[in-house]
C-alpha cells in the first residue's frame, strides 16, 4: 500500500511559498510508502515481497519427490490423450477431474468426456460407476459430463470458498473453446453438474488450454486465468490472461499477465490457485512447452507407441507466483519438476501438472503430473513435498542472513517451518523500521533453533511473547547456518 501527499492538502495547511516549492520538488521524486500489514498470514519464500537484503543467504527452490503412478487411463473412454487434471480436497474426500479421449482429434470434438476419480487419502484412487451418461454403450462408467462438446475439452472445476455461495453451487466450473466461450457449470456435490446458464459467461480469450478459476479470499472476488497468445490469433508465445468477477457471471475487461523482466516462454498451462496454507499467495505450477525441441527420434517413438504427431516437442513444470493483479513473479526460471528418466517422459504435452496442491499427510502435501502423453502407458503421477516446501531461505555451512523490509504483523508469537543440519542453526532478530535492534529480541538473546520441524515457536530469553510489537512497523533478520526456513507466520497464540 502507498500513501500520497496531495498538494491541495499542503496548501490548505498554510505553508509558506518557499516551503511549498521545496515539498513539490521533494514529492516529485519520492513516494512515501506504508509498511505492508501481513496480519497473521503465512509467508513463503517463493518471491521477494518482504525481502530487503540477502547476505550469504539465498532463495532456493526445492524439487518434489516422485511417488509413482496413481491413476492409469485404461478405460475405453479415457486413453492416451486424457489431460487437464484438477484435484480438489473437500473435507476427507479427494476428487480428481480430467478429460477422457482415446483418440487424437480437434479441440472440443464429440469424443471428449469429463471423467472423475476419488480417494480417501490422495494416494489410492478409485473410479466409481456413476451411471449418469451412456458412453461406449454403457452407463457403467466414471463420466460426469458427456455430449457437452466443447466444454468437455477442458472442463475445470473448483470448490467455491465464497462465504455467500449457495449450497447447490458449492462446486463451479468453466469449460469451452474460442468458438463457444467459457461456459459455466455448477454442482452441489462435485458429481452431478448442470449449466448455470445457456450463454457463455466470458468470451474474450482463445481458451485453447485449461482455464482456471477460484474465489479469492484476499481480493474478495472470483479470479479466472485463461489462455492467451502474445501475438494476434495463435501467434507469438502461449501466455496467460486474467479477468475477475463478483458474481461468476459478469467478468471484467481482461488483462495480459506480465512476468517482470523475465523472458517469455510458452506456458501451455498455468494452474494458478491460492496456496491453501497461505491463500494471499497464488501459486502457479504450470507446463512449460518447448515447441520443436525434439528429443525422441522416429524409431524410438515407434517402440514407445507414441502417436506420430506428439513427439516433436518436450515439456516440464515451472513454478510461478502472484499476489493478485496482472503480474506473475518468476523467482525461479529453472525447472520445478524435470522430465524423468526414460524417453517416454520426453514427448509432446507430457509432464503437465494438475491444478491444485493438496495435503496428503501430517507433514506432506502432493501435486500431480500428467505423464506419458499420447502413449499406451499414459497416467497421472503423484509428487510429494513437505508442507510449504516449494522454496526456502537457505544458507550453507559458512552462514548467511536475510533482513526483511519493514512490515506490520498481528499476533503474539512467531512460528517457523525450518530444517537444519546437526551442525546448523537459525537465529531470529527483530528490529525497528530504521534497522535498530529492539531490546529483548536481538540475535544474542534468541534461543538457537536446531532441528527439522513444520512448526517451531521462536524464543528470546525464555519468552516468545511479541504482543507489544504487534501493529508496529518492524524488520526481521534471520541468521542461518546450514539451514532452510520454508515459511514463517505470526500467530495469536502458540497453538495456531
Amino acid at each position: 500500500m502507498q500513501t500520497f501527499i496531495h498538494l491541495d492538502f499542503i496548501k490548505m495547511q498554510g505553508f509558506k511559498k518557499y516551503s511549498l516549492l521545496f515539498l513539490m520538488i521533494l514529492i516529485q521524486g519520492v513516494v512515501f510508502a506504508q509498511a505492508p500489514n501481513i496480519g497473521s498470514n503465512r509467508e513463503l519464500f517463493v518471491d521477494e515481497y518482504l525481502i530487503g537484503d540477502l547476505d550469504g543467504a539465498m532463495l532456493k527452490m526445492h524439487e518434489p519427490v516422485d511417488e509413482g503412478a496413481v491413476i492409469k487411463f485404461e478405460k475405453p473412454w479415457e486413453g492416451a490423450f486424457s489431460a487437464y487434471f484438477t484435484v480438489i480436497k473437500d473435507g476427507d474426500t479427494y476428487r480428481a477431474y480430467y478429460r477422457g479421449v482415446p483418440e487424437a482429434g480437434s479441440d472440443g470434438n464429440d469424443g471428449e468426456v469429463t471423467c472423475y476419480a476419488e480417494s480417501n487419502d490422495g494416494i489410492n484412487w478409485t473410479k466409481p460407476d456413476l451411471n449418469q451418461y451412456t458412453v461406449k454403450g454403457s452407463k457403467k462408467n466414471n463420466v460426469i459430463l458427456a455430449n457437452a462438446a466443447p466444454v468437455t475439452h477442458n472442463f475445470s472445476p473448483f470448490l467455491d470458498r465464497n462465504p455467500e455461495a449457495k449450497n447447490r453451487e458449492r462446486y463451479k466450473a468453466l469449460g469451452g473453446t474460442k468458438d463457444s466461450g467459457l461456459v459455466a457449470y455448477v454442482s452441489s456435490d462435485g458429481k452431478v453438474w448442470q449449466k448455470l446458464q445457456e450463454q457463455a459467461v466470458f468470451t474474450k480469450g482463445v481458451f485453447d488450454s485449461q482455464n482456471v478459476v477460484f474465489w479469492s479470499k484476499s481480493e474478495e472476488k472470483y479470479v479466472c486465468y485463461f489462455r492467451t497468445w502474445t501475438g494476434d490469433g495463435y501467434s507469438g508465445f502461449r501466455s496467460v490472461g486474467r479477468t475477475t468477477s463478483k458474481d461468476f457471471v459478469n467478468w471484467s475487461e481482461p488483462v495480459q499477465m506480465s512476468f517482470g523482466n523475465k523472458p517469455y516462454e510458452h506456458l501451455y498451462t498455468q494452474q494458478t490457485s491460492p496456496y491453501y496454507r497461505a491463500p494471499q499467495i497464488y501459486l502457479a505450477i504450470g507446463a512449460r512447452f518447448m515447441p520443436n525441441r525434439k528429443v525422441v527420434n522416429d524409431e524410438e517413438a515407434k517402440k514407445l507407441g507414441v502417436n506420430p504427431k506428439y513427439y516433436n516437442d518436450c515439456s516440464d513444470a515451472v513454478l510461478m507466483s502472484s499476489r493478485g493483479g496482472g503480474a506473475y513473479q518468476r523467482q525461479f526460471m529453472e525447472s520445478f519438476i524435470k522430465p524423468g528418466i526414460g524417453l517416454q517422459n520426453w514427448v509432446s504435452r507430457s509432464n503437465y501438472p494438475a491444478l491444485n496442491i493438496v495435503q496428503t499427510g501430517d507433514t506432506e502435501m502432493s501435486i500431480y503430473v500428467n505423464q506419458d502423453y499420447a502413449q499406451p502407458t499414459a497416467h497421472l503421477r503423484r509428487y510429494s513435498m513437505r508442507l510449504d516446501g516449494f522454496a526456502s531461505l537457505n544458507a550453507g555451512y559458512d552462514g548467511g542472513e536475510m533482513t526483511t523490509k519493514p512490515f506490520v504483523f498481528e499476533g503474539a508469537v512467531l512460528e517457523l517451518n525450518y530444517s537444519t543440519s546437526a551442525a546448523g542453526e537459525i537465529l531470529v532478530e527483530l528490529l525497528d523500521e530504521d534497522g535498530n535492534k529492539l531490546p529483548g529480541y536481538s540475535l544474542e538473546e534468541c534461543q538457537p533453533i536446531i532441528g527439522n520441524e513444520i512448526s517451531r515457536t521462536v524464543y528470546w530469553n525464555k519468552s516468545n511473547d511479541l504482543s507489544k510489537l504487534a501493529g508496529k512497523a518492524v524488520k526481521m533478520r534471520i541468521y542461518l547456518k546450514d539451514a532452510d526456513v520454508f515459511s514463517y507466520k505470526f500467530n495469536h497464540n502458540s497453538n495456531n
